[in-house]
Protein backbone atom coordinates (compact mmCIF):
# COMPACT_ATOMS: atom_id res chain seq x y z
CA UNK A 1 0.00 0.00 0.00
CA UNK A 2 2.26 3.32 -0.80
CA UNK A 3 1.32 6.51 0.40
CA UNK A 4 -0.60 7.64 -2.67
CA UNK A 5 -3.86 5.12 -0.97
CA UNK A 6 -4.45 6.81 2.01
CA UNK A 7 -5.62 10.17 1.24
CA UNK A 8 -9.26 10.26 1.20
CA UNK A 9 -11.96 11.52 3.77
CA UNK A 10 -13.36 8.56 5.07
CA UNK A 11 -12.23 4.46 4.08
CA UNK A 12 -13.92 0.78 4.70
CA UNK A 13 -13.06 -0.41 8.21
CA UNK A 14 -9.99 -2.09 8.35
CA UNK A 15 -9.30 -2.73 4.66
CA UNK A 16 -7.02 -0.39 1.97
CA UNK A 17 -8.12 3.55 2.00
CA UNK A 18 -8.87 5.75 -0.63
CA UNK A 19 -7.85 8.87 -2.14
CA UNK A 20 -8.82 12.64 -1.13
CA UNK A 21 -12.15 13.95 -1.56
CA UNK A 22 -12.32 16.23 -4.96
CA UNK A 23 -13.52 19.57 -3.92
CA UNK A 24 -15.15 20.69 -7.24
CA UNK A 25 -16.16 19.03 -10.44
CA UNK A 26 -14.27 19.35 -13.08
CA UNK A 27 -15.72 21.43 -16.21
CA UNK A 28 -14.28 18.75 -18.51
CA UNK A 29 -16.69 16.05 -16.93
CA UNK A 30 -19.40 18.23 -17.51
CA UNK A 31 -18.69 18.94 -20.92
CA UNK A 32 -18.11 14.97 -21.13
CA UNK A 33 -21.49 13.86 -20.36
CA UNK A 34 -24.43 14.37 -22.64
CA UNK A 35 -27.33 15.31 -21.15
CA UNK A 36 -28.69 18.84 -20.39
CA UNK A 37 -31.50 21.29 -19.05
CA UNK A 38 -31.72 24.69 -17.85
CA UNK A 39 -33.68 26.33 -14.98
CA UNK A 40 -36.47 24.47 -13.77
CA UNK A 41 -38.70 24.40 -11.09
CA UNK A 42 -38.02 22.10 -8.14
CA UNK A 43 -39.58 18.78 -7.97
CA UNK A 44 -42.39 18.15 -5.73
CA UNK A 45 -41.94 15.44 -2.87
CA UNK A 46 -44.34 13.18 -4.54
CA UNK A 47 -42.81 13.17 -7.58
CA UNK A 48 -39.04 13.16 -6.99
CA UNK A 49 -38.38 15.16 -9.98
CA UNK A 50 -36.56 14.43 -13.25
CA UNK A 51 -32.85 14.79 -13.38
CA UNK A 52 -32.80 17.72 -15.66
CA UNK A 53 -35.11 19.68 -13.57
CA UNK A 54 -32.90 19.02 -10.46
CA UNK A 55 -34.43 17.86 -7.19
CA UNK A 56 -35.30 15.47 -4.53
CA UNK A 57 -37.68 12.32 -3.19
CA UNK A 58 -38.84 13.31 -0.16
CA UNK A 59 -41.73 12.30 2.46
CA UNK A 60 -44.06 9.29 1.10
CA UNK A 61 -42.00 8.89 -2.11
CA UNK A 62 -38.84 8.83 -0.28
CA UNK A 63 -40.34 6.24 1.77
CA UNK A 64 -41.97 4.07 -0.46
CA UNK A 65 -37.97 2.93 -2.12
CA UNK A 66 -36.04 2.87 0.68
CA UNK A 67 -35.66 -0.42 2.02
CA UNK A 68 -36.23 -1.71 5.81
CA UNK A 69 -33.32 -1.75 8.38
CA UNK A 70 -32.30 -4.95 10.21
CA UNK A 71 -28.81 -4.18 11.89
CA UNK A 72 -26.24 -6.89 11.67
CA UNK A 73 -25.72 -9.06 15.37
CA UNK A 74 -22.65 -10.78 14.53
CA UNK A 75 -20.21 -9.23 16.40
CA UNK A 76 -20.47 -7.29 19.42
CA UNK A 77 -17.72 -3.98 19.40
CA UNK A 78 -15.25 -3.94 21.86
CA UNK A 79 -15.96 0.32 22.22
CA UNK A 80 -19.72 1.31 21.55
CA UNK A 81 -20.31 4.40 19.57
CA UNK A 82 -21.13 7.35 21.72
CA UNK A 83 -23.17 10.71 20.84
CA UNK A 84 -23.33 8.94 17.46
CA UNK A 85 -19.83 7.78 16.74
CA UNK A 86 -18.64 4.61 14.99
CA UNK A 87 -18.23 1.75 17.05
CA UNK A 88 -15.13 0.26 17.63
CA UNK A 89 -13.35 -3.33 17.54
CA UNK A 90 -9.92 -4.49 19.37
CA UNK A 91 -9.77 -7.62 18.38
CA UNK A 92 -11.19 -10.29 15.49
CA UNK A 93 -13.36 -12.65 17.10
CA UNK A 94 -12.30 -16.18 17.83
CA UNK A 95 -14.31 -17.85 15.07
CA UNK A 96 -15.62 -16.00 12.42
CA UNK A 97 -19.08 -16.86 10.81
CA UNK A 98 -20.00 -17.02 7.34
CA UNK A 99 -22.98 -14.27 6.29
CA UNK A 100 -24.17 -15.77 3.22
CA UNK A 101 -25.50 -19.71 2.61
CA UNK A 102 -23.91 -20.96 -0.59
CA UNK A 103 -22.84 -18.67 -3.45
CA UNK A 104 -23.79 -15.77 -4.19
CA UNK A 105 -23.26 -15.46 -7.86
CA UNK A 106 -24.45 -17.99 -10.32
CA UNK A 107 -21.12 -17.99 -12.46
CA UNK A 108 -22.30 -14.96 -14.12
CA UNK A 109 -19.62 -12.35 -15.53
CA UNK A 110 -19.68 -8.63 -14.92
CA UNK A 111 -17.64 -5.43 -15.50
CA UNK A 112 -16.84 -2.82 -13.07
CA UNK A 113 -15.44 0.00 -13.21
CA UNK A 114 -14.39 1.91 -10.09
CA UNK A 115 -11.29 4.60 -8.72
CA UNK A 116 -8.42 3.77 -7.49
CA UNK A 117 -5.71 5.46 -5.68
CA UNK A 118 -2.76 3.79 -6.08
CA UNK A 119 -0.94 1.43 -8.60
CA UNK A 120 -3.23 -1.30 -10.10
CA UNK A 121 -1.97 -4.93 -9.09
CA UNK A 122 -0.53 -6.48 -12.19
CA UNK A 123 -2.55 -9.28 -13.69
CA UNK A 124 -3.06 -13.02 -12.42
CA UNK A 125 -3.87 -11.57 -8.81
CA UNK A 126 -4.76 -14.35 -6.59
CA UNK A 127 -7.19 -11.75 -4.20
CA UNK A 128 -9.30 -11.43 -7.43
CA UNK A 129 -9.47 -14.34 -8.47
CA UNK A 130 -10.24 -16.24 -4.72
CA UNK A 131 -12.95 -13.48 -4.52
CA UNK A 132 -14.68 -14.36 -7.45
CA UNK A 133 -14.03 -18.54 -6.24
CA UNK A 134 -15.88 -17.32 -2.94
CA UNK A 135 -18.38 -15.44 -4.92
CA UNK A 136 -19.45 -17.74 -7.23
CA UNK A 137 -19.15 -15.15 -10.39
CA UNK A 138 -16.31 -13.40 -13.06
CA UNK A 139 -16.16 -9.82 -11.63
CA UNK A 140 -13.47 -7.91 -14.02
CA UNK A 141 -12.62 -4.83 -12.53
CA UNK A 142 -11.60 -1.69 -14.72
CA UNK A 143 -9.57 0.39 -12.01
CA UNK A 144 -9.12 3.56 -13.13
CA UNK A 145 -7.08 6.86 -11.21
CA UNK A 146 -9.42 8.41 -8.70
CA UNK A 147 -7.48 11.58 -8.90
CA UNK A 148 -8.37 11.73 -12.40
CA UNK A 149 -11.73 9.77 -12.14
CA UNK A 150 -14.81 12.58 -12.33
CA UNK A 151 -13.33 13.47 -16.57
CA UNK A 152 -13.13 9.72 -16.81
CA UNK A 153 -16.51 8.66 -15.84
CA UNK A 154 -17.83 11.35 -17.06
CA UNK A 155 -16.80 10.70 -20.50
CA UNK A 156 -17.68 6.96 -19.83
CA UNK A 157 -21.14 7.84 -18.99
CA UNK A 158 -21.69 9.88 -21.93
CA UNK A 159 -20.98 6.53 -24.26
CA UNK A 160 -23.15 3.44 -24.74
CA UNK A 161 -20.67 1.62 -23.70
CA UNK A 162 -20.93 1.33 -19.70
CA UNK A 163 -19.61 -1.63 -17.54
CA UNK A 164 -22.54 -3.56 -15.66
CA UNK A 165 -21.44 -2.15 -12.28
CA UNK A 166 -20.38 1.32 -12.25
CA UNK A 167 -18.45 3.12 -8.63
CA UNK A 168 -19.22 7.09 -8.56
CA UNK A 169 -18.19 8.84 -5.58
CA UNK A 170 -20.48 10.98 -4.46
CA UNK A 171 -17.70 14.17 -5.12
CA UNK A 172 -17.43 13.15 -8.37
CA UNK A 173 -21.93 13.61 -8.87
CA UNK A 174 -21.38 17.13 -10.51
CA UNK A 175 -22.59 18.53 -13.41
CA UNK A 176 -24.46 16.66 -15.56
CA UNK A 177 -23.37 13.18 -14.08
CA UNK A 178 -26.50 12.84 -11.98
CA UNK A 179 -28.32 12.81 -15.55
CA UNK A 180 -26.63 10.06 -16.29
CA UNK A 181 -27.52 8.23 -12.93
CA UNK A 182 -31.06 8.64 -13.50
CA UNK A 183 -31.18 7.42 -17.23
CA UNK A 184 -28.43 4.80 -17.31
CA UNK A 185 -28.91 2.70 -14.42
CA UNK A 186 -31.74 0.33 -13.03
CA UNK A 187 -34.20 1.08 -11.09
CA UNK A 188 -33.41 -1.26 -7.65
CA UNK A 189 -36.75 -0.22 -5.72
CA UNK A 190 -38.74 -3.34 -6.92
CA UNK A 191 -35.64 -5.64 -5.76
CA UNK A 192 -34.86 -3.94 -2.21
CA UNK A 193 -37.96 -1.49 -0.64
CA UNK A 194 -39.46 -2.58 2.11
CA UNK A 195 -38.99 -6.20 3.15
CA UNK A 196 -37.88 -7.35 0.09
CA UNK A 197 -34.34 -6.09 0.98
CA UNK A 198 -34.59 -9.15 4.02
CA UNK A 199 -33.43 -11.77 0.95
CA UNK A 200 -30.01 -9.94 1.09
CA UNK A 201 -29.73 -9.95 5.48
CA UNK A 202 -25.88 -7.66 4.69
CA UNK A 203 -27.87 -5.08 2.66
CA UNK A 204 -30.35 -4.59 4.75
CA UNK A 205 -28.00 -3.98 8.24
CA UNK A 206 -27.09 -0.72 6.32
CA UNK A 207 -28.75 1.80 7.83
CA UNK A 208 -31.78 3.68 6.00
CA UNK A 209 -29.77 7.57 5.98
CA UNK A 210 -27.34 5.66 3.32
CA UNK A 211 -29.86 4.06 1.63
CA UNK A 212 -31.68 7.59 1.26
CA UNK A 213 -28.32 9.14 -0.03
CA UNK A 214 -28.82 6.30 -2.60
CA UNK A 215 -31.98 7.68 -4.60
CA UNK A 216 -31.41 9.71 -7.36
CA UNK A 217 -34.48 10.88 -9.44
CA UNK A 218 -37.22 9.67 -6.88
CA UNK A 219 -36.04 6.01 -7.34
CA UNK A 220 -32.99 3.77 -5.53
CA UNK A 221 -30.88 3.18 -7.89
CA UNK A 222 -27.49 3.37 -5.73
CA UNK A 223 -25.50 0.69 -3.38
CA UNK A 224 -23.98 2.63 -0.55
CA UNK A 225 -20.70 2.86 0.85
CA UNK A 226 -21.51 3.88 3.98
CA UNK A 227 -19.66 7.23 5.87
CA UNK A 228 -18.46 8.07 9.53
CA UNK A 229 -20.75 10.56 11.01
CA UNK A 230 -17.69 12.42 11.18
CA UNK A 231 -15.73 11.90 7.80
CA UNK A 232 -14.22 14.71 6.70
CA UNK A 233 -10.94 16.42 7.51
CA UNK A 234 -9.35 15.74 10.59
CA UNK A 235 -6.39 17.91 11.90
CA UNK A 236 -3.59 15.39 12.48
CA UNK A 237 -0.20 16.23 14.88
CA UNK A 238 2.92 13.99 15.46
CA UNK A 239 2.16 12.84 18.76
CA UNK A 240 5.32 11.65 19.48
CA UNK A 241 7.20 14.35 18.19
CA UNK A 242 4.90 16.60 20.49
CA UNK A 243 5.28 14.84 23.93
CA UNK A 244 9.25 14.82 23.30
CA UNK A 245 9.08 18.50 22.58
CA UNK A 246 6.60 19.48 25.49
CA UNK A 247 4.53 21.07 22.17
CA UNK A 248 1.37 22.23 24.07
CA UNK A 249 -1.52 20.99 21.45
CA UNK A 250 -3.70 24.28 20.21
CA UNK A 251 -7.39 25.13 21.66
CA UNK A 252 -7.90 28.23 19.34
CA UNK A 253 -7.02 29.33 15.88
CA UNK A 254 -4.82 32.04 17.93
CA UNK A 255 -3.35 29.27 19.66
CA UNK A 256 -2.26 27.34 16.59
CA UNK A 257 -0.83 30.15 14.41
CA UNK A 258 1.53 30.98 17.77
CA UNK A 259 2.47 27.53 18.26
CA UNK A 260 3.07 26.98 14.42
CA UNK A 261 5.42 30.51 14.75
CA UNK A 262 7.59 28.53 17.61
CA UNK A 263 7.74 25.23 16.14
CA UNK A 264 9.18 26.20 12.30
CA UNK A 265 12.80 26.29 11.47
CA UNK A 266 13.15 26.16 8.19
CA UNK A 267 17.32 25.65 8.58
CA UNK A 268 16.19 23.11 10.39
CA UNK A 269 13.77 21.82 7.16
CA UNK A 270 10.62 21.89 9.92
CA UNK A 271 7.59 23.24 9.19
CA UNK A 272 4.82 23.60 11.64
CA UNK A 273 1.80 22.54 8.80
CA UNK A 274 0.55 21.90 5.27
CA UNK A 275 -1.80 23.62 3.36
CA UNK A 276 -5.06 23.74 6.34
CA UNK A 277 -7.61 25.00 4.22
CA UNK A 278 -10.53 21.95 4.74
CA UNK A 279 -9.68 22.15 8.44
CA UNK A 280 -10.14 25.93 8.49
CA UNK A 281 -13.32 26.11 7.55
CA UNK A 282 -14.72 23.72 10.50
CA UNK A 283 -12.42 25.23 12.89
CA UNK A 284 -14.31 28.33 12.03
CA UNK A 285 -17.48 26.81 12.28
CA UNK A 286 -18.53 27.13 7.72
CA UNK A 287 -21.27 24.89 6.67
CA UNK A 288 -19.81 21.65 4.29
CA UNK A 289 -18.23 22.77 1.01
CA UNK A 290 -20.42 20.70 -1.60
CA UNK A 291 -24.01 20.72 -2.30
CA UNK A 292 -26.58 20.28 -0.96
CA UNK A 293 -25.01 20.68 2.28
CA UNK A 294 -23.28 24.29 1.27
CA UNK A 295 -26.73 26.39 2.66
CA UNK A 296 -28.08 27.48 5.62
CA UNK A 297 -30.99 29.08 6.90
CA UNK A 298 -30.31 32.66 8.38
CA UNK A 299 -32.91 35.32 9.80
CA UNK A 300 -35.15 32.96 7.08
CA UNK A 301 -33.05 33.45 4.52
CA UNK A 302 -30.96 30.90 2.24
CA UNK A 303 -27.51 31.55 2.48
CA UNK A 304 -24.62 30.29 0.96
CA UNK A 305 -21.27 29.40 2.17
CA UNK A 306 -19.04 31.98 0.45
CA UNK A 307 -21.62 34.47 1.52
CA UNK A 308 -20.92 33.88 5.39
CA UNK A 309 -18.72 35.52 7.47
CA UNK A 310 -17.38 32.13 8.67
CA UNK A 311 -16.01 31.66 5.10
CA UNK A 312 -14.09 34.52 4.77
CA UNK A 313 -12.72 34.39 8.64
CA UNK A 314 -11.54 30.72 7.62
CA UNK A 315 -10.53 32.62 4.57
CA UNK A 316 -8.10 34.68 6.20
CA UNK A 317 -6.51 33.01 8.97
CA UNK A 318 -5.52 30.73 6.09
CA UNK A 319 -4.17 33.64 4.75
CA UNK A 320 -2.18 34.11 7.69
CA UNK A 321 -0.63 30.75 8.12
CA UNK A 322 0.76 31.19 4.64
CA UNK A 323 2.45 34.86 5.10
CA UNK A 324 3.72 33.65 8.28
CA UNK A 325 5.82 31.25 6.68
CA UNK A 326 4.65 28.19 9.09
CA UNK A 327 3.13 26.39 5.74
CA UNK A 328 5.45 23.85 3.88
CA UNK A 329 7.10 25.27 0.77
CA UNK A 330 5.77 22.42 -1.34
CA UNK A 331 2.50 22.76 0.42
CA UNK A 332 2.55 26.97 -1.00
CA UNK A 333 4.01 25.51 -4.39
CA UNK A 334 0.74 23.64 -4.29
CA UNK A 335 2.63 19.56 -4.68
CA UNK A 336 0.45 16.69 -3.16
CA UNK A 337 2.62 14.96 -1.17
CA UNK A 338 1.67 15.85 2.08
CA UNK A 339 2.13 12.38 3.59
CA UNK A 340 5.67 12.31 2.83
CA UNK A 341 6.15 15.53 3.99
CA UNK A 342 4.63 14.76 7.72
CA UNK A 343 5.81 11.20 7.93
CA UNK A 344 9.30 12.42 7.52
CA UNK A 345 8.58 15.58 10.17
CA UNK A 346 8.85 18.16 7.96
CA UNK A 347 5.64 19.31 9.23
CA UNK A 348 3.80 18.68 12.34
CA UNK A 349 0.42 19.01 11.42
CA UNK A 350 -1.55 18.30 8.40
CA UNK A 351 -5.16 18.15 7.62
CA UNK A 352 -6.89 14.58 5.93
CA UNK A 353 -9.26 12.04 5.68
CA UNK A 354 -10.26 9.45 8.43
CA UNK A 355 -8.15 6.72 6.61
CA UNK A 356 -4.47 8.50 6.83
CA UNK A 357 -4.96 7.61 11.27
CA UNK A 358 -4.55 4.18 10.43
CA UNK A 359 -3.11 4.21 6.84
CA UNK A 360 0.11 6.41 8.14
CA UNK A 361 0.42 4.39 11.39
CA UNK A 362 0.52 0.89 9.48
CA UNK A 363 2.93 2.42 7.23
CA UNK A 364 5.55 3.68 9.97
CA UNK A 365 4.88 0.54 12.56
CA UNK A 366 8.32 -0.66 10.52
CA UNK A 367 10.49 2.25 9.50
CA UNK A 368 9.52 4.46 13.09
CA UNK A 369 8.01 2.58 16.02
CA UNK A 370 8.22 5.54 17.83
CA UNK A 371 5.54 7.34 15.14
CA UNK A 372 2.22 8.20 16.56
CA UNK A 373 -0.51 10.65 15.27
CA UNK A 374 -3.38 12.12 16.99
CA UNK A 375 -6.27 14.05 16.06
CA UNK A 376 -7.04 17.60 17.24
CA UNK A 377 -10.17 17.94 19.17
CA UNK A 378 -11.90 20.88 16.94
CA UNK A 379 -12.50 24.32 18.65
CA UNK A 380 -14.27 27.20 18.14
CA UNK A 381 -13.11 30.45 16.36
CA UNK A 382 -12.62 32.00 18.98
CA UNK A 383 -11.63 29.05 21.54
CA UNK A 384 -14.12 26.93 23.35
CA UNK A 385 -16.89 24.81 21.53
CA UNK A 386 -16.50 23.78 17.71
CA UNK A 387 -19.28 24.73 15.42
CA UNK A 388 -19.67 21.31 13.28
CA UNK A 389 -21.80 19.66 11.23
CA UNK A 390 -22.28 15.74 10.58
CA UNK A 391 -21.44 14.18 6.70
CA UNK A 392 -24.57 12.56 5.22
CA UNK A 393 -24.42 9.13 5.56
CA UNK A 394 -23.10 7.66 2.38
CA UNK A 395 -20.43 9.04 0.13
CA UNK A 396 -19.96 6.40 -2.28
CA UNK A 397 -22.24 4.35 -4.52
CA UNK A 398 -22.22 1.35 -6.84
CA UNK A 399 -25.00 1.59 -9.72
CA UNK A 400 -25.95 -1.39 -12.11
CA UNK A 401 -26.68 -0.60 -16.00
CA UNK A 402 -30.23 -0.33 -16.68
CA UNK A 403 -29.49 -2.89 -19.52
CA UNK A 404 -29.25 -6.05 -17.47
CA UNK A 405 -32.21 -8.70 -17.13
CA UNK A 406 -33.62 -8.79 -14.04
CA UNK A 407 -32.01 -12.47 -13.07
CA UNK A 408 -28.82 -10.71 -13.59
CA UNK A 409 -29.46 -7.92 -11.69
CA UNK A 410 -30.81 -10.42 -9.25
CA UNK A 411 -27.05 -11.87 -9.10
CA UNK A 412 -25.48 -8.92 -8.55
CA UNK A 413 -27.64 -7.65 -5.79
CA UNK A 414 -26.74 -11.12 -4.03
CA UNK A 415 -22.92 -10.48 -4.87
CA UNK A 416 -23.19 -6.69 -3.26
CA UNK A 417 -24.58 -8.69 -0.22
CA UNK A 418 -21.74 -10.84 0.17
CA UNK A 419 -19.25 -7.70 -0.39
CA UNK A 420 -21.62 -5.83 2.20
CA UNK A 421 -20.83 -8.56 4.73
CA UNK A 422 -19.74 -6.57 8.30
CA UNK A 423 -16.54 -7.23 10.64
CA UNK A 424 -16.68 -10.71 12.38
CA UNK A 425 -17.56 -12.63 8.99
CA UNK A 426 -15.93 -14.59 6.86
CA UNK A 427 -16.85 -12.81 4.10
CA UNK A 428 -15.05 -9.21 5.51
CA UNK A 429 -12.11 -11.30 6.22
CA UNK A 430 -11.49 -11.81 2.43
CA UNK A 431 -12.84 -9.02 1.00
CA UNK A 432 -10.63 -7.16 3.36
CA UNK A 433 -7.43 -9.26 4.09
CA UNK A 434 -7.23 -11.78 1.15
CA UNK A 435 -6.24 -15.00 1.28
CA UNK A 436 -4.46 -16.38 4.42
CA UNK A 437 -1.16 -17.67 3.70
CA UNK A 438 -0.52 -15.33 0.61
CA UNK A 439 -1.70 -11.95 1.55
CA UNK A 440 -1.86 -12.56 5.62
CA UNK A 441 -0.91 -14.35 8.79
CA UNK A 442 -2.52 -14.28 11.70
CA UNK A 443 -0.51 -14.06 15.08
CA UNK A 444 -1.25 -16.14 18.35
CA UNK A 445 -4.23 -13.84 18.78
CA UNK A 446 -5.46 -14.36 15.82
CA UNK A 447 -4.92 -11.13 14.37
CA UNK A 448 -3.95 -10.41 10.86
CA UNK A 449 -1.24 -8.69 9.05
CA UNK A 450 -0.58 -8.17 5.74
CA UNK A 451 2.37 -9.82 3.99
CA UNK A 452 4.27 -7.90 0.89
CA UNK A 453 2.06 -9.68 -1.36
CA UNK A 454 -1.16 -8.64 0.59
CA UNK A 455 -0.44 -4.98 0.96
CA UNK A 456 0.37 -4.77 -3.08
CA UNK A 457 -2.82 -6.81 -4.51
CA UNK A 458 -5.68 -6.06 -1.30
CA UNK A 459 -6.51 -2.65 -2.60
CA UNK A 460 -10.14 -1.13 -2.78
CA UNK A 461 -12.25 -2.78 -5.18
CA UNK A 462 -15.24 -5.13 -3.84
CA UNK A 463 -16.33 -3.14 -0.78
CA UNK A 464 -16.93 -0.27 -3.19
CA UNK A 465 -19.58 -2.68 -4.62
CA UNK A 466 -21.61 -2.44 -1.16
CA UNK A 467 -20.18 -1.99 2.18
CA UNK A 468 -21.23 -2.76 5.61
CA UNK A 469 -22.03 0.34 8.17
CA UNK A 470 -19.18 2.30 9.72
CA UNK A 471 -17.17 0.68 12.16
CA UNK A 472 -13.21 1.60 13.38
CA UNK A 473 -11.88 -2.18 13.38
CA UNK A 474 -8.09 -2.49 13.27
CA UNK A 475 -7.10 -5.16 15.23
CA UNK A 476 -3.47 -4.80 14.12
CA UNK A 477 -3.34 -1.07 15.77
CA UNK A 478 -5.64 -1.11 18.52
CA UNK A 479 -4.36 2.02 19.98
CA UNK A 480 -5.53 3.75 16.66
CA UNK A 481 -8.75 2.16 17.35
CA UNK A 482 -8.78 3.69 21.26
CA UNK A 483 -7.43 7.02 19.93
CA UNK A 484 -9.77 7.39 17.02
CA UNK A 485 -13.06 6.44 18.71
CA UNK A 486 -12.11 8.76 22.09
CA UNK A 487 -11.63 11.44 19.04
CA UNK A 488 -15.04 11.30 17.45
CA UNK A 489 -16.84 10.32 20.55
CA UNK A 490 -15.91 14.04 22.10
CA UNK A 491 -16.16 15.62 18.58
CA UNK A 492 -19.56 14.14 17.23
CA UNK A 493 -20.91 15.77 21.19
CA UNK A 494 -20.95 19.04 19.15
CA UNK A 495 -22.23 17.82 15.35
CA UNK A 496 -25.21 19.12 14.35
CA UNK A 497 -26.78 18.34 10.68
CA UNK A 498 -26.71 20.67 8.10
CA UNK A 499 -30.01 22.08 6.38
CA UNK A 500 -30.43 19.12 3.68
CA UNK A 501 -28.58 16.49 5.85
CA UNK A 502 -28.99 13.02 4.42
CA UNK A 503 -31.12 15.00 0.97
CA UNK A 504 -29.56 13.77 -2.46
CA UNK A 505 -30.52 16.95 -4.04
CA UNK A 506 -29.81 16.98 -7.91
CA UNK A 507 -28.81 20.59 -9.05
CA UNK A 508 -29.70 22.19 -12.60
CA UNK A 509 -27.18 21.59 -14.81
CA UNK A 510 -27.26 25.24 -15.67
CA UNK A 511 -25.35 25.81 -12.08
CA UNK A 512 -22.70 22.80 -12.58
CA UNK A 513 -19.51 25.08 -13.09
CA UNK A 514 -20.91 27.56 -11.35
CA UNK A 515 -18.67 27.13 -7.96
CA UNK A 516 -15.44 26.12 -9.60
CA UNK A 517 -13.57 29.31 -9.69
CA UNK A 518 -13.90 29.81 -5.90
CA UNK A 519 -10.76 27.30 -5.35
CA UNK A 520 -8.54 28.85 -7.29
CA UNK A 521 -9.40 31.81 -5.87
CA UNK A 522 -8.66 30.47 -2.55
CA UNK A 523 -5.56 29.28 -3.24
CA UNK A 524 -4.40 32.69 -4.96
CA UNK A 525 -5.81 34.35 -1.75
CA UNK A 526 -4.00 32.51 0.53
CA UNK A 527 -0.75 32.57 -1.14
CA UNK A 528 -1.15 36.82 -1.46
CA UNK A 529 -1.55 36.86 -5.12
CA UNK A 530 -4.84 38.09 -4.66
CA UNK A 531 -6.59 40.19 -1.60
CA UNK A 532 -9.64 39.82 0.35
CA UNK A 533 -11.61 42.18 -1.39
CA UNK A 534 -11.65 39.78 -4.52
CA UNK A 535 -13.41 37.45 -2.41
CA UNK A 536 -16.41 39.65 -2.11
CA UNK A 537 -16.02 40.57 -5.67
CA UNK A 538 -16.17 37.27 -6.60
CA UNK A 539 -19.27 36.50 -4.22
CA UNK A 540 -21.36 39.36 -5.94
CA UNK A 541 -20.17 38.09 -9.51
CA UNK A 542 -21.49 34.50 -8.50
CA UNK A 543 -24.90 35.33 -7.10
CA UNK A 544 -25.70 37.73 -10.47
CA UNK A 545 -24.28 34.71 -12.39
CA UNK A 546 -26.46 32.18 -10.77
CA UNK A 547 -26.04 32.13 -7.39
CA UNK A 548 -29.36 33.91 -6.72
CA UNK A 549 -31.09 31.69 -9.06
CA UNK A 550 -29.83 28.63 -7.56
CA UNK A 551 -30.71 29.91 -4.15
CA UNK A 552 -34.66 30.17 -5.39
CA UNK A 553 -34.33 26.40 -6.70
CA UNK A 554 -33.25 25.55 -2.94
CA UNK A 555 -35.86 27.98 -1.10
CA UNK A 556 -38.90 25.89 -3.56
CA UNK A 557 -37.72 22.45 -2.06
CA UNK A 558 -37.00 23.47 1.41
CA UNK A 559 -40.58 25.10 1.14
CA UNK A 560 -42.26 21.84 -0.19
CA UNK A 561 -40.20 19.14 1.01
CA UNK A 562 -39.07 20.38 4.54
CA UNK A 563 -35.44 20.29 6.01
CA UNK A 564 -33.23 16.83 6.75
CA UNK A 565 -31.81 18.54 9.77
Amino acid sequence: MTSADRARPDAPAAGPVLGRRTFLGSAAAVAAVAAGGGLLTACTSASGGSPAKGGVATGKALADVLPAYLPSQVVTPDIPGQNGASPGFLTFPAEFESSVRGKAGKGGAYTVISPLWGAVPEKGSKYFSALNEAIGADLTFQQQDGNTYQDKIGAVLASDDIADIVVIPGWNLNGRIPDAVSAKFADLGPYLAGDAVKKYPNLAAIPTGAWQMSVFGGKLRGLPMPSSPLGGEIVYYRADVFEKNGYTVPTSPDAFLSLAKEITDAKAKVWACDDMWYSAQILFGCVPGTAPNYWQLKDGKLVHLVETPEYLEAMEWTRKLFAAGVVHPDAVAATNDSKTRFTSGQTLMMNDGSAAWYGLTFEQAKPNPEFRIKGMDFFGAQGGDPVLYLGNQAGIFSFLNKKLSKDRIEECLAIADFCAAPFGTKEYLLVQYGVEGVHYTRDSKGTPTKTERGIKEVVSSYEFIASPDKAIAYPDHPEVVRDYCAWMARNAAFAKKPLFFNMQIQEPTRFASLYNSFDDLRKDVHRGRKKMSDVQSAVSDWRRNGGDQLRDFYQQILDRSGSGA
